[in-house]
């Protein structure tokens, strides 16, 4: 690189030649573009290798991922189910441990944290019915 003032002028014969495999010996001379012995090499590194076809699950794998199906319904529903009607009983607010933080005893039975737990209670019910009903052995 030739720095002449402000203007970047660029010397190709200064540049070292680059090969494209690492073990041929790098030539001072121009290399032709039509005898490059590595060319098949590199185009065969831009075509996609072909992605083989997933194997089919054997059965043990296939009931292990029914049972954890199975499992993740029956935990969200009966959480969903307790979060919405859990809120609404005297069990919410006269328990032990909310005896000595009055403060959390009050936000624990103000109507809108209530309410709050209860639409996640149905929000945890709908993912566990959606995905009971969107299940699917795999293929």
């Amino acid at each position: 690189m030739v720095f002449d003032g402000a203007t970047c002028f660029f010397v190709a014969a200064a540049e070292r030649p680059v090969t494209t495999d690492p073990k041929l010996p790098v030539e001072s001379g121009p290399v032709p573009v039509h005898s490059s012995p590595s060319q098949e090499a590199i185009t065969g590194l831009l075509e996609p290798k072909p992605v083989p076809a997933p194997s089919a699950p054997s059965g043990l794998q296939l009931w292990l991922h029914r049972t954890s199906v199975f499992l993740f319904v029956l935990i969200s529903a009966v959480a969903g189910v307790l979060l919405v009607i859990l809120p609404w009983t005297p069990e919410w607010t006269d328990n032990s441990l909310l005896l000595s933080y009055p403060w959390l005893r009050s936000l624990v039975s103000s109507g809108f944290f209530r309410g709050l737990c209860s639409g996640l209670g149905l929000l945890d019910i709908w993912i566990g019915f959606w995905e009971a009903l969107h299940y699917h052995d795999r293929q």
